[in-house]
């Protein structure tokens, strides 16, 4: 489907103004953007969004395009979109809309279906004034007379009220099961570690890289959804430790999704240890570091011990290669241990390696204790 993507500068630090990544999501979902327009404003217009000149420039933009759909980069309200859609005389979709349609279709296990299909009816609650308001009132009593009955719409909101009841009643069986398979881990003394890190940094190939599986992986948004959990075996601390694979993290990741996926989220928060990897080649991986930080504050892994992977420096140019395979970055105020390495070329795991088995065996990761200004990378030329 040919789209045009929007954004709207309203002076905030991280807006995307190439608009790169919500071109990326569009790839994911399938679609074909044709057109980027980008403007600023103080403030949202209430009726419009971006207000009636840029949306009567956007209308004329995609019929000489041919476009067939419009995507805003930033969340719209169910008055905006009704309104856009009116205006511009086609289908008007969010950010918030185009993440859920990418996990509707890479979610492969029953509990990540559960979990998109929760996040999906509450999106679609807010929404049913404009999905339903071409739908006539129904009139009670005999015959059809008497006092106005229900309308479609309320119909329809006490059909998703009770999907959503139906919905969260089996993903709280699977949290039981899965706070079950925890307890057992927890009695046979599992050291449990989590990778977790914005979406596209690596994860899924770092993870096959580390216990040889076949998680999917692809350079991609959003290549994998479901949870996988493996053992791995350390030679340094002669034991194994549980490693898992868990969905990525995005900007401005819907609360819809942060609360639909906490039983899957939970293996972070119970996690010993959490992976957090790095694209250390995107130059924007310090905001993606804070939007990481920020939704393990959210579900309550903030306080869980890290260990910042600093991965892709394959893909890294020469003169910004680091000088040292493993140092320490402040993390909210923490000396955090850090490793650079390439999960697809090997180089740099078995420092990893390294590193686990210290962390596994109750060691300190690094001795001595880390320089107050460690250098990192070689000056630009």
């Amino acid at each position: 489907m040919r789209t045009i993507l929007v954004g709207v500068d309203l002076g905030l630090a991280h807006f995307d103004s190439a608009l790169d990544e919500l071109g990326q999501l569009a790839h994911t979902a399938g679609m074909e953007p044709v057109a980027r327009v980008v403007c600023k404003r103080r403030a949202p217009d209430a009726a419009l969004f971006v207000g009636t000149g840029k949306a009567d420039e956007i209308k004329l933009l995609a019929q000489s395009l041919g476009a067939q759909e419009v995507l805003f980069d930033q969340s719209l309200s169910p008055g905006q979109q009704r309104n856009l859609e009116r205006r511009l005389e086609m289908p008007v979709n969010d950010r918030t809309f185009l993440i859920l349609e990418i996990f509707a279709q890479r979610a492969r296990s029953h509990e990540g279906k559960l979990q998109v299909e929760l996040a999906r009816l509450q999106y679609l609650s807010t929404r049913l004034v404009r999905r339903w308001s071409h739908l006539e009132r129904q009139r009670g009593g005999i015959g059809n007379r008497g006092g106005p009955g229900e309308t479609q719409i309320e119909l329809d909101r006490r059909m998703i009220a009770a999907n959503i009841k139906r919905t969260k009643e089996q993903l709280d069986k699977v949290k039981r099961q899965r706070q079950t398979q925890r307890k057992q881990r927890d009695r046979r003394g599992a050291f449990n570690i989590s990778l977790i890190g914005y979406t596209n940094a690596g994860k899924s190939t770092l993870f096959n890289a580390l216990v040889k599986a076949r998680a999917y992986a692809a350079d991609q948004l959003f290549a994998t959804l479901d949870t996988t959990t493996r053992q791995l075996y350390l030679g340094e601390a002669e034991r194994s430790v549980s490693l898992s694979d868990t969905v990525g993290f995005i900007r401005d990741l819907p609360h819809g999704l942060v609360d639909a996926f906490q039983a899957t989220l939970q293996e972070a928060v119970d996690a010993d240890l959490l992976l957090q990897v790095v694209d250390a080649s995107n130059p924007d991986y310090m905001l993606q570091i804070e939007q990481v930080q920020r939704v393990l504050s959210e579900i309550g892994a903030d306080k869980v011990t890290q260990i910042l992977v600093f991965n892709k420096i394959d893909a890294m140019p020469v003169a910004r290669l680091p000088l040292q395979s493993t140092d320490f970055f402040e993390l909210d105020g923490q000396q955090t241990a850090r490793v650079f390495l390439s999960a697809q070329t090997g180089t740099g795991l078995a420092q990893l390696r390294s590193l686990l088995a210290r962390a596994a065996a109750g060691t300190p990761v690094f001795s001595p204790a880390p320089p107050q200004s460690p250098v990192v990378y070689e000056a630009d030329s």
